[in-house]
């Protein structure tokens, strides 16, 4: 589903490419019937926040509120085990998920990134992407919560991904 790619570029470290392509999005959110309404509104206000402000603010936002505060770092296994050593095992087991299926990652980041995971979610059907989602969603809460706490705008986004990370809407 085209909506991940969106949520993982709206994650990602903003840079001018994002910023000069904020008016393609909003066309493509105001269009798209895969998005609902709330989602839809949730997402048009974050982008005009994006709009809204300088780059190199929405550069300095981003880095303190996801590289600064641990609590709201987008490595999801880090909220599940720290630096324990059983975070790389659940590390390798995301990597070796994305080689089944075919996905070769060409990143630096860690397979538990949450742009990363959201690319992948694009890959798959809308319902293989729920029932993949919707094994990070006690991750994806707490994430949502502390970023709801601290304010952040981001927020709006992980309470969208939570959302779509719900069992219950496929038998819906």
């Amino acid at each position: 589903m085209q909506v991940y790619k969106l949520l993982s570029a709206l994650l990602e470290y903003p840079d001018q490419e994002l910023v000069q392509h904020l008016t393609e999005l909003e066309v493509f959110v105001a269009s798209n019937a895969d998005i609902d309404a709330a989602e839809r509104e949730a997402l048009l206000q974050f982008m005009q926040h994006l709009q809204s402000r300088p780059l190199t603010e929405l550069q300095a936002d981003y880095v303190k509120t996801f590289d600064m505060t641990a609590e709201h770092s987008l490595h999801l296994t880090h909220h599940l085990f720290g630096d324990d050593k059983n975070r790389g095992p659940a590390l390798i087991d995301l990597g070796d998920l994305y080689k089944d299926y075919g996905v070769e990652v060409v990143t630096n980041e860690l397979p538990d990134y949450l742009p990363l995971i959201l690319e992948f979610a694009a890959y798959l059907d809308d319902n293989e992407a729920t029932v993949f989602l919707s094994d990070a969603k006690k991750v994806l809460g707490v994430l949502t919560e502390n970023l709801t706490k601290a304010e952040s705008p981001y927020a709006a986004l992980l309470s969208i991904i939570e959302g779509r990370a719900t069992l219950t809407k496929l038998a819906a």
